[in-house]
């Protein structure tokens, strides 16, 4: 039997919980002693240098780790789909809708951010968590609602992240088989084997413990969303140099074109359009993780501080990324902008090029899935910490050394769970393997709720914003307008689901 660890969580007997410093952070007591500001700003004048004010280890975060985890989560496949988008909208309204969504996404993040802690955003208690957060501002049933809109949206992420990597993978095979066969073989091949395989890679990185313990993964994803975002706009400027003119018009794809569907219809037109607010949506979705990332900055200043500067540098260096990899590549493609813009390039000169992209893709998605789950992870087995506080099997760790690593802490529970939850979504992902579709979806789902309402909602019950004022109205305008953006998202992406399963095959889909 392995060694019992030194660090494992504390029972609770009759009640009474035996707290300890280095217990897992998500099974610490979370009731926190209230702080004035001088010791917020110096809580070595009442704790030690290990620990910060609410008695967990100190945090190590900063400026550039924050932005690191949110580029990873803001740039990841949904990059690839801009091009398509915007050639639904055309030159006008795409480019529009972009910055716009930018803009939302900065304003109700830093709205958000100011939540961190109840009350006085210096020195309040600590939500460890988005829906900790909800809990401390709104309560009621809206905190359960919260949860099961966050937590859904993340196990869809991790559906639509297995699609993107199986995708990429795929393509750098067909590359090298075109590529050595001089065009003369086809190359199809199915996506379940890439997907198992990413599965069986996600298995092993969600066996690291924390959040606060990814920041490597993140920063790793984080270069490679930019070296394939780089690759793909300077493939994007190489074919319009080619072409020597953009493609495009003004209101985008039009009426009549011919797709792998059959020609667009004006009804198909609309979903279409509808569906590409869906696609910009998901490539901005980062504030359902905002609060846990937000809990890994160490302070002083005050986490809101640094996180605001965080997210505004990260949403200037995302946006203009993706008004150029969607701009170049609806330039280059036109009206037929392929749903994975690495893919619309052909698998010829520089096939080597398209495969240092796709391993970019491949190697960010592994990293940014661990950035959205991990969240997840810590609510399931916080949640069954206080179920089964006696059990062995949910609570007890043990300390397994490890070649060139050290002592990792084993917790059997953490390893069952995890396994089975990589294994659902990578099975769920061989089920419906529509990356445009299930983007879309995901981007309609989360958007309103999370990016919008809640944050909204809880920056009137921290400010204690009267109802009919002038900013209350402001912020209700701006909701609604969001909600409605939502709907007609939503609308369109399961519109596009449904013409998708009118054709397709379970796990026997190939390329």
């Amino acid at each position: 039997m392995l060694p019992r660890s030194r660090t494992m969580p504390s029972r609770i007997h009759h009640g009474v919980a035996d707290e300890r410093h280095d217990i897992r952070h998500y099974l610490e007591v979370e009731v926190q002693p209230k702080v004035s500001e001088s010791e917020a700003i110096n809580p070595q004048s009442n704790y030690s240098k290990c620990f910060d004010d609410d008695g967990r280890l100190k945090r190590t975060g900063n400026f550039w780790t924050s932005s690191s985890h949110i580029i990873t989560a803001v740039i990841g496949s949904g990059v690839l789909s801009l091009a398509w988008a915007i050639a639904q909208l055309g030159w006008v309204a795409g480019p529009a809708v972009m910055v716009l969504f930018a803009f939302v996404n900065l304003y109700t993040s830093n709205l958000l951010a100011q939540c961190y802690r109840s009350g006085d955003p210096v020195t309040g208690q600590r939500n460890y968590t988005y829906m900790d957060a909800v809990k401390s501002y709104l309560g009621g049933r809206k905190v359960m609602l919260c949860g099961l809109i966050q937590y859904l949206n993340l196990f869809g992420v991790a559906i639509g992240y297995t699609i993107a990597a199986s995708v990429s993978m795929m393509a750098i095979k067909r590359s090298n088989c075109f590529h050595s066969s001089g065009g003369k073989d086809p190359c199809h091949m199915s996506s379940n084997g890439f997907m198992i395989t990413f599965g069986i890679i996600e298995i092993l990185f969600s066996q690291i413990p924390d959040f606060d313990q990814v920041w490597w993964l993140s920063i790793v994803a984080a270069i490679m969303s930019f070296t394939y975002s780089t690759v793909g706009l300077g493939l994007g400027i190489g074919k319009v140099a080619g072409n020597g003119t953009f493609k495009g018009s003004l209101t985008g794809i039009s009426i009549g074109t011919e797709t792998h569907a059959g020609p667009v219809t004006s009804t198909q037109k609309l979903w279409r359009s509808l569906q590409a607010l869906g696609a910009i949506a998901f490539a901005y979705s980062f504030s359902i993780i905002l609060i846990e990332i937000q809990d890994t900055i160490r302070s002083p200043p005050a986490e809101y501080k640094t996180m605001k500067k965080a997210t505004l540098f990260s949403i200037i260096i995302t946006t203009i990324f993706y008004l150029l990899c969607g701009c170049m590549g609806y330039a280059a493609f036109g009206d037929l902008a392929p749903g994975n813009l690495l893919t619309g390039f052909g698998f010829y000169n520089p096939y080597w090029l398209l495969d240092i992209a796709n391993v970019a893709i491949v190697v960010h998605l592994v990293g940014a899935y661990q950035v959205y789950c991990q969240p997840l992870f810590a609510f399931v087995e916080k949640w069954s910490a206080r179920k089964w506080p006696k059990s062995d099997f949910v609570t007890a760790e043990y300390e397994v050394p490890i070649p060139f690593y050290g002592v990792y802490q084993l917790n059997f529970f953490r390893l069952v769970w995890r396994t089975i939850f990589v294994m659902l979504t990578t099975l769920i992902a061989m089920l419906m393997p529509f990356f445009n579709d299930v983007v879309g979806l995901l981007g309609s789902m989360g958007f309103w709720p999370l990016t919008v309402f809640f944050p909204i909602e809880m920056y009137i019950s921290q400010k204690k914003i009267g109802r009919w004022t002038s900013q209350w109205i402001g912020l209700q305008i701006l909701s609604m307008t969001c909600l409605m953006i939502t709907i007609a998202a939503a609308v369109g992406s399961v519109a596009g689901v449904v013409l998708d399963l009118k054709t397709y095959k379970p796990f026997k889909t190939s390329y």
